[in-house]
């Protein structure tokens, strides 16, 4: 038996606890039965709270149990009973893949021994993927009651479910398990802490990666390998909501991965991945604002018996010239003298105030005329510290200047920061490298210089996102065109992709052969040759419906060392589909919101409600026309966005629209396009003046 340590997790289904994290008593009641002893099975369990809502309850289930870090066991705790926002189990039981009724009858038996009202709870359980999933009721006395029943059969259910050898697991007999797991006929009950927890899994999550990777069982892609008549007629994918999409994007991107860069201008576009403090201040002297005459400038509540100067006006002797150069050292001032100074020089020692030069007149110059030797100042208003910037007055000493989530943008004042500071490195977040690949027989190079014959078509989709990619300022590599051919070229190219050295790619994107053709192999590959994950592979939009969503597991070495163990990290991958609009729309609306969480857009200030979010900028704008509505799916319509020099409001008017709405494989429908219509379902058209969304693809113009 192996000693690999299960992962559990704990969700808190409570609309209170959501709102108030200290009201829950439920996690502190359940984590000491799993981690009774030193030689428990489970590690410390992930917690988290959500209100009695199905979606909410459904995507921190997804959270935990799709991808490569699946947990072994999810304890779901509250929303089981008769009232209306008990909403447990309807959320649970639709993710299932297998249910298992024997746990949830071993604790209701377990139940209606304590209380008759047992029979008022709705528990379900079951497998989804690898991982076991368990409701309990919301109250700690329940959820405990509930989990004791059937704690000790849990690592055995853990351990089949996440693709245990089940004859190996059951070699010894009935009598064997049940003495490995401490229980017996008629005693389902804790027989003490010395026998608890004895069982050892045989299989976890973490020991599956290798198996998983040459092969999913859970896919379900066609079999390339089966003729057409065993293909599927339906997507075997449920349609997701764009927000839905969304959220499995963000939920399955990894983390930003923070590094240090020198102060240039390839800074522009990073975030800052930390706090910046200043390291020098800014001025680091007393400095002149003004072209003009450095003077000694009577305090106001000077004693006027011990000053020796009864204010600024008169004439003064120039006594030395202060310039904003690294060289000159001026000496000090004394009473009764005057210093000429340009705006940023530095003030003699003892002066404390500067007049313009508007202020004075030239008295007399010296013999050889090529300098003042007098100057009359015609004004006694100047006071200590007039026209003088302090030192620290703009940036002070340790002052922050940057924090944690900006953006360096190409306006220059970020950089401007850094450099005037002294700072020559900053943090900030690793822009992820993109590789794009077409796919298709039928493809040929833009540049190709043969004439097209039969169905061939130029490859319009890489170049157009490869440029898109490049103006946001991401590193790219063109992977080129992949044939559709079965368990051949587009398996090497993609293997090649996700397992690259040089130049390593983080994001790829393929378009093309992700619709039902028997020629759309993108999830097949994915899933059945490379052992990925499809987490969505229909979207309910237009255009772009077949847009897909998956990950790949890599092994991947610590920079640290060449031999320490490899860990597992994960490539992904977006397939947009073949046809020009789509590609286009499906770059912009689901792979750039990705690109900003790899590059850490959305850290740090996001939390506060400031900050860039990641993701293309929404906007409120009229229609200057009608366009028709699709009945089923949200339409992302691409227009021109101009801002009204009159009353300074947005408008919008569509790049082409014919009776049914643009078309996805009309390339030209985003030429000139800054912004994408968002068109809910609906019937017939949608009149001229209404207002809808706008997602920014480029900058507003001007005149409508």
């Amino acid at each position: 038996m192996t000693s690999t340590a299960l992962q559990p997790a704990i969700l808190i289904v409570s609309d209170t606890a959501s709102e108030d994290p200290s009201t829950d008593r439920v996690v502190d009641a359940l984590t000491p039965l799993l981690l009774a002893t030193d030689q428990s099975p489970w590690k410390t369990p992930f917690t988290n709270i959500v209100p009695d809502n199905i979606l909410d309850i459904q995507r921190s289930i997804c959270d935990w149990t799709d991808g490569q870090d699946a947990v072994n066991l999810v304890l779901l705790s509250g929303g089981t009973g008769f009232t209306t926002r008990d909403n447990t189990p309807e959320a649970v039981a639709p993710l299932l893949h297998r249910h298992a009724p024997g746990l949830v009858h071993g604790m209701l038996d377990a139940s209606l021994k304590v209380t008759p009202f047992a029979m008022m709870s709705r528990p379900v359980a079951g497998v989804r993927n690898g991982t076991l999933i368990v409701t309990l009721p919301g109250s700690p006395k329940g959820a405990k009651e509930n989990l004791e029943a059937i704690v000790r059969l849990l690592p055995h259910a853990c351990s089949q479910a996440a693709g245990a050898n089940s004859r190996l697991l059951h070699a010894g007999g009935m009598q064997k398990l049940e003495a490995e797991a401490g229980v017996s006929v008629g005693n389902n009950q804790r027989s003490g802490a010395e026998d608890s927890h004895s069982y050892q899994p045989q299989l976890g999550h973490s020991d599956c990666g290798h198996a998983r990777h040459h092969g999913n069982k859970t896919a379900k892609s066609n079999d390339t390998s089966e003729g057409p008549s065993r293909r599927n007629r339906l997507s075997p994918y449920p349609m997701l909501s764009v927000d839905e999409a969304l959220w499995r994007i963000s939920n399955h991107t990894p983390d930003p991965v923070m590094v240090e860069a020198p102060v240039t201008p390839a800074l522009v576009g990073s975030v800052v991945a930390e706090d910046v403090y200043a390291a020098e201040a800014v001025p680091a002297y007393r400095a002149s604002t003004v072209d003009g005459y450095a003077v000694i400038a009577a305090n106001l509540n000077e004693d006027s018996t011990t000053s020796t100067t009864g204010g600024t006006k008169g004439i003064f002797p120039v006594a030395s010239v202060a310039h904003a150069n690294a060289s000159g050292i001026v000496p000090p001032l004394e009473r009764g003298t005057i210093s000429r100074i340009t705006t940023g020089a530095p003030l003699p020692p003892n002066a404390n105030a500067v007049v313009m030069v508007e202020d004075t007149l030239l008295h007399a110059s010296t013999p050889d005329g090529t300098e003042e030797a007098t100057v009359e100042i015609l004004t006694d208003d100047i006071k200590p510290n007039e026209n003088v910037r302090q030192p620290g007055s703009d940036i002070e000493l340790g002052s922050r200047i940057l924090r944690k989530g900006d953006i360096v943008t190409p306006v220059g004042g970020e950089i401007g920061l850094l450099a005037a500071t002294g700072t020559n490195t900053v943090k900030i977040y690793k822009k992820p490298c993109v590789g794009v690949m077409s796919t298709g027989d039928e493809l040929v190079a833009h540049d190709d210089p043969q004439r097209l014959r039969g169905g061939q078509i130029r490859d319009s989709n890489r170049l157009s996102l490869l440029s898109c990619l490049s103006s946001w300022g991401f590193p790219t590599v063109d992977l080129g065109i992949a044939p559709d051919t079965p368990a051949g070229e587009l398996e090497e190219r993609l293997r090649s992709a996700v397992n690259r050295e040089e130049t390593s790619i983080d994001v790829i994107i393929t378009t093309g052969g992700v619709s039902m053709g028997e020629l759309d192999l993108l999830k097949p590959t994915i899933e059945r040759s490379l052992g990925g994950t499809v987490h969505f592979g229909r979207v309910a939009m237009k255009p772009g419906k077949p847009t897909t969503f998956a990950s790949i597991p890599v092994k991947r070495s610590p920079s640290q060392t060449n031999d320490a163990p490899k860990t597992w990290g994960k490539k992904l991958i977006f397939s947009l589909p073949g046809n020009p609009a789509s590609a286009l729309v499906g770059l912009h609306l689901f792979v750039l919101p990705c690109l900003h969480k790899l590059m850490g857009m959305g850290q740090g200030k996001l939390a506060s409600g400031t900050g860039p979010v990641p993701g293309l900028p929404v906007v409120t704008v009229t229609l200057m026309h009608q366009l028709p509505l699709n009945r089923e799916r949200t339409e992302y319509h691409c227009a021109v966005v101009r801002a009204s020099q009159t009353d300074g409001l947005l408008y919008a008017c569509s790049t082409g629209v014919s009776v049914t709405g643009q078309r996805s494989s009309r390339v030209g429908n985003l030429a000139h396009a800054n912004a994408l219509l968002v068109l809910k379902p609906g019937q017939g058209y949608i009149e001229k003046g209404t207002l809808v969304e706008a997602l920014l693809m480029g900058p507003i113009r001007s005149g409508v």
